[in-house]
């Protein structure tokens, strides 16, 4: 697919959010665009599959839905049973009487986009398709409803909005069959709305996005290899990890996994889905508080990973910091830090995580990590005495929607500990990038020289 084609896509998605506009937060609104662009996609590689087989099969239904059915990634079939009066399923010769049999897919959403009660029919399309894929999907829906009055209005307006939405995906410029668009395409415009998404949101967008230029700097910097485990242990919508994933396919290489941890639902769902648009469905993301319940263990120990990645929420506030002086993990032997900033929290987690002895860290903190005093003066001191810092990255300012203040990339490397390859290396590079950027009217950013 050409870029003028895929800009056509990205463009027809993005007009689609004006279902939404001025009565929804963007915060909110993103979530049913998105769940609504992995339906579409979902569906159109389904109804792809059935022509195809279709053809080859003569049109022989059972044979074709035998076929599907084996297929990694299934959508069913949902059967609504006929109610009687006092709203009881109706048994016909000892089964339940079906009024309606239809494909858990966007088409069937579209063919009854004038009903009443859309919304509970796209959640229980929704519901149908994750029990279906549960090794791959389970619990990505449970944070959206497309029946909520709260965030959608009341019904009739509910109705009207839904309505406009399943209307706006049905354009011929959205056809998503693998005939028509790239895997990639795809993958690439979900990551397009996450950004838009994140600059129309503000503040809010801290919480599951980081800009694209900054995300592809800090995976360079962290050197993914074919065969790396790696993880972002704040992963949001998965962008640093797409990114990391990226520089690895680049040797030509599907040789790696991938392993997140975040705390909202909602975001922690959007990264799933991120996640499978990007043809990587093996990637573990788990649900979980990082600090205070880490859940990628392994014989009841923190897994450990080559490359790790990380946009952490900046100075994080009451994180719990009195549980943690006795860690189980161990993982805040050289200091806790104070309850008014987590940012070393975050830190000394991933080194925890870091393989022994060529583990390597690229993460995006404020410059307070730097010189801050107390109980953080005292951490980083025990950190450059281990000589795990390779280098200091000073970024330009703005380069962020929700924070105008400066911020650095610290690259921390196990490899240069005592009995590491890397061990006589005793330097750590600072390098001053604050200047080198590309001005903008509200944000910065970085071009592909300057990273």
């Amino acid at each position: 697919m050409s870029t003028s084609q895929s800009k056509i896509i990205n463009d027809h998605i993005w007009s689609a959010c004006d279902t939404f506009r001025g009565t929804i937060d963007p915060a909110q609104y993103k979530d049913y665009i998105l769940v609504m662009l992995f339906l579409k996609y979902v569906s159109d590689v389904r109804k792809s599959h059935y022509d195809k087989y279709s053809k080859e099969y003569a049109g022989q239904e059972e044979r074709i839905a035998r076929k599907l059915e084996k297929e990694n990634f299934v959508l069913p079939y949902i059967e609504i049973a006929e109610l009687d009066q006092d709203g009881k399923v109706v048994i016909r010769d000892g089964k339940p009487v079906i009024k309606e049999r239809f494909l858990a897919d966007y088409y069937s959403l579209l063919e009854r986009k004038d009903k009443d009660n859309i919304g509970e029919l796209i959640n229980l399309v929704l519901d149908q398709i994750e029990n279906k894929n549960k090794k791959m999907l389970e619990g990505v829906f449970r944070n959206i409803d497309f029946n909520s009055e709260a965030n959608l209005g009341k019904n009739k307006d509910r109705n009207r909005r839904l309505k406009a939405l399943l209307e706006n995906f049905s354009h011929s410029n959205l056809d998503l069959s693998p005939e028509k668009v790239s895997e990639d395409v795809i993958g690439e415009a979900y990551m397009f709305l996450i950004e838009r998404f994140g600059s129309d949101a503000g503040k809010k967008a801290g919480e599951f996005f980081t800009p694209a230029q900054i995300s592809k700097l800090v995976a360079k910097l962290a050197l993914p290899k074919p065969g790396h485990r790696i993880v972002d242990v704040t992963a949001g919508s998965g962008n640093l990890l797409l990114r990391s994933v990226a520089e690895i396919r680049k040797t030509g290489s599907e040789n790696f996994s991938i392993y997140g941890q975040e705390s909202n639902g909602s975001t922690w769902s959007l990264c799933r889905m991120n996640m499978f648009l990007h043809g990587i469905s093996s990637a573990r993301i788990d649900w979980c508080d990082t600090l205070n319940n880490p859940t990628l263990l392994q014989n009841d120990k923190l897994m450990q990973f080559k490359t790790i990645v990380g946009n952490p929420p900046f100075s994080l506030k009451d994180w719990r910091e009195k549980e943690m002086e006795e860690d189980k993990y161990q993982r805040f032997n050289r200091g806790v830090p104070p309850s008014s900033n987590g940012d070393w929290a975050f830190i000394s987690h991933m080194i925890a995580i870091a393989s022994e002895l060529d583990g390597r860290i690229s993460v995006v903190v404020p410059l307070g990590v730097l010189f801050r005093g107390g109980a953080e003066q005292k951490i980083r001191q025990a950190v450059i005495n281990e000589n795990l810092i390779d280098a200091v990255i000073l970024l330009p300012d703005k380069l962020f929607p929700t924070a105008a203040i400066p911020v650095a990339i610290l690259i921390l490397d196990k490899s240069r500990t005592e009995k590491g390859q890397n061990a006589s290396r005793k330097d750590i590079i600072f390098i001053n990038a604050s200047k080198r950027f590309v001005p903008g009217k509200n944000q910065n950013n970085l071009s592909d020289d300057h990273i």
